[in-house]
């Protein structure tokens, strides 16, 4: 057994050796809107704010705050606002669902520091993203 144990050793030092990475990790520098990847969206707790939902699909998208307001429907290429904060108000939370069941997708933007922009499209997983959760402390999050 005493004849094995040093055999084994190498093996295994070797094994570990060949399957660690080699180069360190190291820090990079990144430009800022070209390689260093989507920064999220932020808004100031608090603020108030204009939510700008525009519909890019082409059929009827059904929106409701939640809380807020009964459903509203939104034609193709219709664009509702929403104005939200300006006090301690909770999270906002905007459901949204086509009116035929098609998924959606949305893409999120912040055109100025006081306007959420959320371009609803067609596409997405079934059921797709139906959620954009507005936190009362600034995050913005799509489900």
């Amino acid at each position: 057994m005493s004849k094995l144990l040093p055999a084994v050793l190498a093996a295994t030092a070797i094994f570990v050796s060949i399957n660690l990475p080699n180069d360190p990790a190291t820090a990079r520098s990144c430009v800022a809107a070209t390689s260093c990847g989507r920064q999220p969206i932020r808004f100031v707790p608090g603020q108030r704010i204009t939510v700008e939902v525009a519909n890019l699909t082409q059929s009827v998208v059904q929106l409701q705050q939640v809380a807020g307001t009964d459903p509203l429907s939104i034609s193709p290429g219709q664009v509702r606002s929403f104005v939200r904060g300006g006090t301690t108000e909770p999270n906002f939370s905007l459901v949204m669902w086509d009116a035929l069941g098609l998924p959606l997708r949305v893409n999120l933007l912040k055109p100025s520091t006081k306007k959420l922009r959320v371009e609803v499209r067609p596409g997405g997983r079934p059921l797709g993203e139906r959620t954009v959760y507005l936190k009362d402390d600034g995050r913005v999050s799509v489900f």
